[in-house]
């Protein structure tokens, strides 16, 4: 039900954003998150946004990362800025279908997960 897009290649310091669009007609009351991983290290939470538009982030990438969404469209955005080579990795959006009212920062939370996109950030 979710589709990632917009990975790619990117030099340090450039933006890239992404994108998820959730095929599900529950999008609007369920809270929406990226997450990414490495092959050295377990999936990590990046960002969320709440139902209610409440907004958390994990400190490597606050202030340079913005999630968003879009209810009209089915859609939620992660827009990255000043990236990182740390930042590569396969990221991957998931949607928590709970009524729970906050943006969980916790992948078991997330009932649905697109297939992931690449983001390789060159040094």
């Amino acid at each position: 039900q979710l589709q990632a897009y917009g990975g790619g290649l990117v030099q340090a310091g450039g933006s890239l954003r992404l994108s998820c669009a959730d095929s599900g007609r529950t999008f609007s009351w369920s809270a929406l998150g990226w997450f990414r991983q490495t092959p050295e290290k377990e999936r990590e939470f990046v960002a969320a946004i709440s139902r209610f538009d409440i907004v958390a982030y994990s400190e490597s990438v606050k202030a340079r990362f913005t999630i968003s969404r879009d209810n009209a469209a089915n859609t939620v955005t992660l827009q990255m800025n000043s990236l990182k080579p740390e930042d590569t990795a396969v990221y991957y959006c998931a949607a928590d279908r709970s009524p729970r009212s906050i943006a969980s920062r916790l992948a078991h939370d997330y009932d649905d997960w697109g297939q992931g996109t690449q983001v390789t950030v060159s040094s």
